[in-house]
Formats: structure tokens, sequence, C-alpha cells
């Protein structure tokens, strides 16, 4: 009886991530770009095990080797072709020329993916598919944020069209 009520005492006097996870930890994101001219896509993975349930996710096109810009409007910034921000995740006015979006993603279970479509366009003189198309190369750089309960993690596209981000619990009991 002793050791039920030792094992009792210490459920009560654990805190709950001990056994809910913390909900800012293990989680898995994986990002990819695919260039569709016209319209461009990306693809938000959720590798973790558990759902995520309210984040953001944000965009930052200028470290990338392209010197991408989102082309959302005829005649703005962009070459030719133009595609504004689509998804049914989430609705967003993007301004053309823009190098950032930061899109809320109120819940993504495990595994399953969202995406969204829209016009990148890269600002190189000698690029490798012309400025209308971008390339893996062009994409590398950019930098995509998640961030849950004030918590941010961030990670970098390789030349793959690929990021991804891995917010490990750091103290796991």
């Amino acid at each position: 009886m002793k050791n039920v009520l030792t094992l009792f005492t210490f459920i009560l006097a654990s805190p709950i991530a001990v056994f809910a996870g913390e909900p800012n930890c293990d989680v898995s994101l994986d990002v990819q770009f695919l260039e569709g001219a016209p319209v461009d896509r990306f693809v938000l993975t959720n590798g973790s095990e558990r759902g995520i349930v309210q984040a953001d996710v944000q965009f930052d096109l200028r470290p990338s080797a392209g010197k991408l810009i989102f082309d959302t409007q005829s005649g703005g910034s962009g070459v030719e072709v133009y595609q504004p921000f689509q998804s049914t995740a989430a609705n967003l006015d993007v301004a053309d020329g823009a190098a950032g979006l930061r899109m809320p993603l109120g819940g993504l279970e495990a595994g399953a993916s969202i995406s969204f479509t829209i016009d990148v366009d890269d600002r190189l003189t000698a690029s490798d598919l012309g400025q209308i198309r971008v390339s893996g190369s062009e994409m590398q750089g950019t930098v995509v944020t998640l961030t849950i309960d004030e918590h941010s993690y961030s990670a970098v596209f390789n030349a793959k069209n690929l990021a991804v981000i891995d917010a490990e619990c750091t103290d796991k009991v």
C-alpha cells in the first residue's frame, strides 16, 4: 500500500508535461518548395508523432541565394506570370514583391500535410531557369520559422528545396 501511495503522490506532484510532453518540443515540420511555373507550391508536413495544435509559420526569402520575392500581382515586381497566395488552411494577402510571409497554422495532425500556392520569382541577372522559375540553388538560404507558444524554431532551405524544423526537448524526463 505504501508503494501505491508513493506512486500516487509522485503523479500528483509531477508536472503534467512529463506525461503529456511539452507543447513546444518534439515537433518536426518538413517544408518543401515545389517549382511549378506558373504556380509554385509550399508543402508543410508534420513529421511529429503528435499533432501541432496551433502555431505560426514564417517564411523569410531575404537570405535566399536567388534574391527571391513573392510575385502576387500582374505588372508588379515579378516577371510575366503571377499567382496570389491560395490555401484552404489560411487566407493571406501577400504584398507583391514581398520577401516574407507569416501564416497561421491552426492545427496539423501527426503525419498530415497542408500546402499553399504562390508565385516565387528570383531577381538574379543570370539565373539557372530564368527569373520566372526558381531552382533549388536559388531557394537555398530561405529561412522558415515555426512559432509555438512563443517559442520559435527555424530551419534553412537546402539546395534540394527542403527545410526541416526539428524542435527537440532538451530536458526530457
